[in-house]
């Protein structure tokens, strides 16, 4: 039927993961002095990740995760491509994924195309219930600021000095002054119709809206024949967002689809950093120096989407493997792991620019527009943030979808 989701290829309802026993030292946070083996400060989709890892891998340590939010995960729809996630670490989020199709759509001014790599789609109240369920009672923590964070140990805001063998620093964006920024903005909203809709599978780039701010876009998620997720999203040089405003376009987006909009069952919003350039290693000093940090406060996420997905599951494996979680070891482990990444991205942020800087606002979308005449591989592989040398040769061949001169100086710039 319309909107119903196909099987994936890999299986969405594994084991739970195992609750691991009770430790002598777990972590409880009542006003004082408390002490356990990892303590992540942070409680979204990079910190959720590595508490879940942590508790299959390693059930014998005492985790504590710490989140000043209400629930883990916030109120969010994270989204991925099946190539973003490699095959042995899937299990990781097999039980959290909500929705499956078996691909998905792009529409341009001068292009259109269906691809059939598999998309996934996960609710962060899966993400809560999860973490709830793997760590022992008394180890997630919402609700709950933290004020300071060192290598060993964080305090939170009502005095609760918490000691560890390691933590890890999940909060989000550190200084973000020490980088050179576009911003993906957006604002979601779930709509429940009085009609299906008859879509089979996401759209994720809808581009033949009129363009407002850079380069503007609407994506869809068919969550069942009557429910659909409606996003505008821009990449605009501005981080400032109009939720009022870009609410009345998702309306005013469903109204010309012939969509008869009955509710709004949520909304959500966010502006993610699209990074054209800056200093790494000021980035990770910002966020404090000795401390092992994790997401986008370790600079992990895709440059040209923000998305940080991918790199959260690379990151709870990582950190799961580790022999020495000591806070020292983590720290050196995951700045050479984010500093790695982000030398090996500078492709994308050479892109970003050209984006930016080449395009003008109202012309943006031919760059993507020409991105997705390119093979499905290719494009899967870009998304993942693991291009070839073929395929980055292949990007930048033939005549730019932007001025010659300025895409010259975006290349210039990236040299200097």
């Amino acid at each position: 039927m319309p909107g119903a989701c196909r099987p994936p290829r890999w299986p969405l309802h594994a084991a739970p993961f195992p609750r691991p026993p009770a430790s002598a030292n777990a972590c409880g946070v009542a006003p004082g002095t408390s002490s356990c083996d990892v303590a992540i400060v942070g409680g979204g989709l990079a910190g959720g990740l590595i508490a879940l890892a942590l508790a299959a891998r390693r059930p014998e340590l005492s985790v504590t995760l710490i989140e000043a939010g209400a629930t883990i995960g916030g109120n969010h729809i994270w989204s991925f491509f099946e190539g973003d996630v490699a095959r042995d670490e899937r299990n990781l989020l097999a039980p959290l994924v909500s929705h499956a199709w078996p691909g998905y759509d792009v529409a341009f001014p001068g292009h259109r195309r269906r691809l059939n790599q598999p998309y996934y789609s996960i609710r962060s109240e899966r993400l809560d219930a999860a973490v709830r369920a793997a760590l022992p009672e008394g180890r997630v923590h919402t609700g709950r600021r933290a004020l300071a964070v060192s290598a060993r140990a964080a305090v939170l805001e009502d005095g609760t000095r918490i000691e560890a063998g390691g933590v890890i620093d999940a909060r989000g964006a550190a200084s973000l002054s020490t980088l050179d920024l576009g911003w993906q903005k957006f604002v979601g909203e779930e709509l429940l119709l009085a009609a299906p809709h008859g879509l089979d599978r996401p759209i994720v780039m809808d581009a033949t809206v009129e363009q407002y701010d850079g380069y503007r876009f609407v994506y869809v998620l068919p969550f069942d024949e009557r429910t659909l997720f409606v996003e505008d999203t821009y990449y605009s040089t501005s981080a400032e967002l109009q939720p009022d405003l870009l609410a009345h376009r998702i309306q005013a987006y469903a109204a010309a689809k012939g969509w008869q909009v009955e509710s709004v069952a949520r909304r959500e919003s966010g502006v993610l950093p699209v990074a054209m350039g800056g200093d790494f290693a000021a980035y990770w000093q910002s966020g404090g120096g000795s401390v092992a940090k994790a997401g986008v406060r370790a600079g992990l996420f895709h440059p040209t989407t923000g998305y940080s997905l991918p790199d959260a599951v690379r990151t709870a494996h990582l950190v799961a493997s580790l022999k020495d979680l000591s806070g020292a070891a983590l720290a050196a482990a995951l700045h050479d792991h984010a500093a790695s990444a982000w030398k090996e991205r500078g492709f994308y942020r050479m892109l970003d620019r050209m984006l930016f800087r080449a395009a003008a606002p109202t012309q943006r979308y031919k760059v993507l527009e020409r991105f997705y005449t390119l093979s499905p591989q290719l494009i899967a592989r870009f998304y993942a943030g693991r291009s070839t040398k073929g395929d980055k040769l292949r990007v930048l061949a033939g005549k730019p979808p932007v001025p010659v001169l300025r895409a010259i100086a975006a290349l210039r710039e990236g040299r200097a």
